[in-house]
């Protein structure tokens, strides 16, 4: 009987997630047979799934007085998480197709506006007449971190229904990957999930808040990757935990080590309920590498016919760069003897803004993943992406690309 093609796909990812004698079965939920006439579509693309938000950004000149206005910028610019992500992704050569939601308003037009100037496809972005397109207001001290936030995005919970989903059933068949974020309802979210698993599609789950990680817990047999914060992490470790808690983390440690060590519990607790990768991000302190199997990434490009001539482009770019070999080192972990841990750290940046980072890192792994190159290069190019991220006022760097990217890198590693 003919291998299932997506099958084959996904034990090349594995191959960078495990040590090549270790089987690939038990990574996936369920393997469909295909017929021997269905071939792999040339132009598949990743999957992304959740909010396209418009943030109006307030950034004080001096810190502000309670109770009066303070002298400042206000910006409007296009955000949420899957929509950073797919928008950063497009930029390094991949063609991500978003299912998202916008109303038929100004905000919604802000929001489409690259889109459609980039040549994307909108047919997976429901546009309704009489809702409210998301909106965030950020507001932001000195420093450039978030103070506070407030969020209308009841569009992407209301209407991005998973018969909404299931309308691209077509598309996440032959995608590489599939990302969710946790902007979408609870059965939404399920039905995203049930139908990676029923094509054996790898997924991405990013968690978005600290109140919304917890929609983790009954999707948790689907997810092969996800990538919190720190809290993130703490918030979803409780939410799968029955017995004990976690405490979140408010007080300063003073090494990296230490901080692995106040996380390793509830590192633990996610790779043992079968997240396979963990991408944990420590804003300026870098990102934590966690996944079960082994370290002997193998660095074998994924099926070439899944990616497209860009993407070759990138990873041809990354494969003459040692950066895994620059950034990470291994961390002694005390886990369990298939669980390794890897610390990649930070890039020096002259910080703009903060917000947007994390979704461009995780587009910058996205991407470099269904291009073919190995995990543990695919984080250093999402740390490279993530830096000229806070270097701008936009959550994904308007003249950000693959010539961007060339640049940094090759600084990188005269230094």
């Amino acid at each position: 009987m003919m291998e299932n093609l997506a099958l084959r796909r996904l034990k090349s990812i594995a191959g960078h997630l495990q040590p090549s004698e270790t089987l690939t079965g038990d990574l996936f939920l369920n393997r469909n047979p295909v017929s021997s006439s269905e071939k792999i579509d040339d132009a598949s693309s990743p999957i992304i799934i959740g909010g396209m938000v418009l943030d109006i950004n307030a950034v004080p000149n001096a810190h502000p007085v309670p109770g009066t206005t303070t002298p400042g910028k206000v910006q409007y610019v296009s955000g949420g998480v899957a929509r950073n992500v797919a928008e950063c992704m497009s930029k390094l050569g991949t063609r991500p197709f978003i299912i998202s939601v916008v109303g038929l308003d100004m905000a919604g037009e802000l929001l489409l506006k690259y889109w459609k100037s980039a040549g994307l496809s909108t047919e997976g972005i429901l546009k309704l007449q009489g809702i409210a397109t998301p909106v965030v207001s950020n507001v932001y001290d000195c420093s450039g971190e978030l103070a506070a936030a407030v969020a209308s995005v009841e569009a992407v919970e209301t209407f991005v229904t998973p018969q909404w989903i299931k309308k691209f059933s077509h598309k996440i068949r032959s995608a590489p990957m599939v990302m969710v974020d946790a902007n979408l309802n609870p059965l939404a979210l399920k039905a995203a999930c049930q139908l990676a698993g029923e094509f054996s599609i790898p997924l991405w789950f990013e968690p978005v808040s600290i109140t919304k990680s917890v929609r983790i817990s009954s999707i948790i047999n689907y997810i092969t990757f996800a990538s919190p914060n720190v809290n993130e992490l703490i918030s979803m470790a409780n939410a799968l935990s029955l017995n004990k808690k976690f405490d979140f983390i408010t007080k300063s440690f003073q090494s990296i080590e230490t901080l692995f060590q106040m996380l390793k519990p509830a590192i633990c607790v996610l790779l043992e309920k079968g997240v396979k990768v963990l991408s944990v991000t420590l804003g300026s302190y870098g990102v934590f590498l966690c996944c079960t199997g082994g370290p002997d990434f193998i660095n074998e490009a994924l099926n070439r016919r899944t990616a497209s001539c860009s993407s070759r482009k990138l990873y041809e770019l990354v494969n003459n760069n040692s950066l895994a070999n620059r950034f990470h080192c291994n961390t002694e972990t005390g886990m369990k003897s298939s669980s390794f841990a890897y610390h990649f750290p930070s890039l020096p940046a002259s910080v703009v803004s903060l917000t947007g980072a994390g979704d461009c890192l995780v587009g910058g792994i996205l991407a470099s993943i269904c291009a073919g190159i190995d995990l543990m290069q695919s984080i250093a190019v999402g740390i490279t992406v993530a830096k000229a991220a806070v270097e701008a006022e936009s959550n994904v760097p308007a003249k950000y690309s693959l010539t961007t990217i060339k640049g940094l890198l090759c600084l990188q590693m005269k230094q």
